[in-house]
């Protein structure tokens, strides 16, 4: 299979702006997050796909390969998938890499890339729940799964419900799983995502996944032992790097 890296990078955040040009320890966010996904071993290809002259010149300047893409896009799907339509290669899978996460670990990107097989329309990952406070915490995306390690549902709430046992005990008592939000997608189940309307559901939980499932798309999940430290805010920065620190 051959497999593009993606890297959706938007100027504009609401919570954040300029995020991607944060400097971090002498490098900037999005340095950091391409030279991580330039180390995984089964991408073929790593591009920035940005909506900014300011990040493109930036990529540029340190070596990297950047694309300009439109402004408006909704979600970085809709980016990644302009991003496939201007290169001059064909792939089989992108490979959605967040650009707010500067620490992540090129293994994890490949823990993905190597179930994409050409039959999985989508993949991404989770990890299982190890505490009551990351279960009951709204901001973590839970999934119940099939027994083919598809997910049946994406929630912030938690789901199964689990009668007749205290809910500080939940996480003991069977596998919960979270979210870990990196994508893979077959480069012809791309094009069709950007083309469907926003569900009910996806509009009920803000859940951009759940649109894909109402419309009957099959999403596998792939386990990581591999933590997200995604960065949305100048504390977030700093709690991140505070939690290196300690490690």
């Amino acid at each position: 299979m051959k497999i593009v890296g993606i890297i959706p990078a938007r100027y504009a955040s609401t919570r954040y702006p300029g995020k991607p040009l944060i400097n971090i320890m002498g490098k900037s966010m999005i340095q950091r997050v391409y030279e991580r996904a330039m180390e995984s071993k089964l991408l073929n290809k790593v591009v920035v796909a940005t909506d900014d002259a300011r990040i493109v010149s930036h990529v540029e300047e340190f070596g990297g390969t950047c694309l300009l893409t439109a402004a408006n896009h909704p979600s970085g799907t809709d980016r990644c998938f302009e991003a496939l339509s201007l290169l001059d290669e064909k792939f089989d899978y992108v490979i959605n890499i967040q650009g707010d996460e500067p620490f992540i670990v090129p293994e994890q990107i490949d823990e993905l890339a190597k179930v994409c097989d050409g039959e999985a329309e989508l993949l991404t990952q989770m990890i299982k729940v190890s505490s009551e406070e990351s279960l009951f915490d709204v901001g973590e995306v839970k999934i119940v799964l099939n027994d083919k390690q598809e997910a049946l549902y994406f929630s912030r709430m938690v789901i199964p419900y689990l009668k007749g046992v205290d809910q500080s005990q939940w996480h003991l008592n069977h596998n919960y799983y979270r979210h870990v939000g990196m994508y893979a997608y077959r480069a012809d189940v791309l094009e069709t995502l950007t083309k469907l309307k926003p569900s009910s559901l996806e509009q009920a939980e803000s859940l951009e996944q759940l649109r894909w499932l109402e419309n009957g798309f099959k999403i596998r999940l792939v386990q990581t032992k591999y933590e997200s430290h995604c960065i949305d805010t100048p504390e977030d920065l700093e709690k991140v790097l505070r939690t290196l620190a300690d490690e």
